[in-house]
């Protein structure tokens, strides 16, 4: 598994669902550099079970988000008619109506592939035939990106391990306060703590005040 902090975020061009129906091409993370945050997840596949979950709650935690000038996009390797599809589907059938992010349709799987999150990798068999190995569909990864286009963080989680919105929201909050203030934060720092000087007295000031 690659570590893309510190690295430049892959950027791709990709058919995409904005606004709950809208159709994008050529949907790309490259009109948020210098402008926004941007935290990246992918999911494995539309009309699941645990994705549904996710999803609709990063919308329910939009508002967040959009005060902090953060943009949320989602991703997997269905096509961008299978997300129209899901996006306009009842809840109550299983559909995630209402959710109104971008969802990027990964279909060739290559942006997959260069997030280092695809569940299994194509190979040659024994007869030079071409086949895939593993699931043909993304972990839960989530990467988020400064408005240098720079992952500053990521997590994966396996396919049944759904992840925290409010931890993602955390994180955001720990990069904005250390680029605005120039201040680390410690374990389990939340907004509103004291965050610390990166030296030997700031440290030892912080853990004799805690």
């Amino acid at each position: 598994m690659s570590v893309l902090v510190g690295k430049k975020a892959p950027l791709f061009e990709a058919n995409a669902v904005i606004n709950g129906g809208e159709f994008v091409e050529k949907f790309s993370l490259e009109q948020f550099i210098g402008k926004k945050h941007v935290v990246f997840f992918f999911y494995p596949l539309d009309f699941t079970f645990v994705c549904p979950t996710e999803i609709i709650a990063f919308q329910e935690k939009m508002d967040e988000f959009e005060k902090r000038n953060v943009a949320v996009v989602g991703c997997s390797v269905d096509s961008h008619f299978s997300h129209w599809a899901w996006l306009n589907t009842e809840k109550n059938n299983g559909g995630i109506k209402g959710v109104k992010y971008p969802l990027v349709s990964d279909l060739s799987k290559t942006i997959s592939e260069n997030y280092d999150v695809l569940a299994g990798a194509y190979d040659i068999n024994e007869d030079g035939e071409g086949e895939f190995n593993g699931e043909p569909v993304a972990y839960r990864g989530l990467f988020l990106i400064d408005k240098q286009g720079v992952v500053r963080h990521q997590v994966v989680n396996d396919l049944p391990l759904g992840r925290s919105i409010d931890e993602a929201i955390r994180m955001v909050d720990a990069l904005q306060y250390f680029e605005e203030n120039g201040e680390v934060c410690p374990a389990n720092w939340k907004l509103g703590d004291d965050a610390m000087v990166a030296d030997a007295v700031g440290v030892a000031k912080y853990l004799s005040e805690h």
